[in-house]
């Protein structure tokens, strides 16, 4: 048991640089919220729905995270600080990293039947922070949700999304093996390629404009002569 908690907290302090210590990392409000949820979860699957809510209160009022009795969450889960909600039927995977404010949100069932309607989250996926991620929906192994994106589609492996109504920045397997990005949001790079390739673009019409001002200047110079010429005539 020891031996486990040991190797999650530092899981977790191979994600966040700021804790000096295992200690420190203990005083988390994510590692306190996945502790309450596994007793919660426990009582959950026992039927014992009551005290399983009630657990899930308390966590709720002592680290501002609603995690629900009947998610199921794999290994080293790590919540980097809190205002996060994960709704009844979501699924997550091992190693996945989730920042403040998310919402593992799912839909209203016409129906009225409950059934599966929350996300699938894979194995080693980071969600950056005020990302939303709503629906019956799977998001794949080693993907990335940037900050405040909004994810209603199924997301592959290793994709990055982002945007409201959040898309794919097709980002090569190369960049996607990654260990790590934090927040899941790359700030230089593959976006560095798509600004380069904007600034090239705009580059291009600035030259292309300063051609035909050249050409219009000209074209004046060479009409000069002639008006002159007809005037003296």
């Amino acid at each position: 048991m020891f031996a486990r908690l040991k190797a999650y907290l530092d899981s977790v302090r191979a994600r966040d640089p700021a804790p000096r210590s295992r200690w420190e990392v203990m005083l988390y409000p994510g590692v306190w919220a996945l502790g309450f949820h596994r007793i919660a979860h426990w009582l959950f699957e026992a039927k014992l729905y009551f005290l399983a809510r009630l657990i899930n209160h308390i966590s709720r009022f002592l680290t501002a995270i609603d995690i629900h009795p009947g998610a199921k969450i794999g290994k080293r889960f790590f919540i980097d600080h809190g205002f996060t909600v994960i709704g009844e039927t979501a699924e997550i995977g091992d190693d996945v990293t989730i920042y403040q404010c998310v919402t593992l949100g799912g839909t209203n069932p016409t129906s009225g039947i409950g059934g599966k309607r929350h996300p699938t989250i894979g194995d080693n996926v980071i969600i950056g922070s005020g990302a939303q991620v709503i629906g019956p929906i799977t998001v794949g192994k080693r993907a990335r949700i940037g900050a405040n994106a909004v994810v209603t589609d199924e997301v592959p492996e290793g994709a990055t999304m982002i945007g409201l109504k959040a898309r794919s920045t097709l980002v090569p397997a190369e960049e996607w093996i990654r260990e790590f990005i934090p927040y899941g949001t790359p700030c230089d790079e593959p976006c560095e390629d798509q600004i380069a390739s904007s600034n090239r673009k705009l580059e291009g019409v600035e030259a292309e404009l300063a051609r035909l001002r050249a050409e219009v200047e000209a074209l004046k110079s060479s009409s000069e002569p002639v008006k002159k010429s007809g005037t003296d005539s």
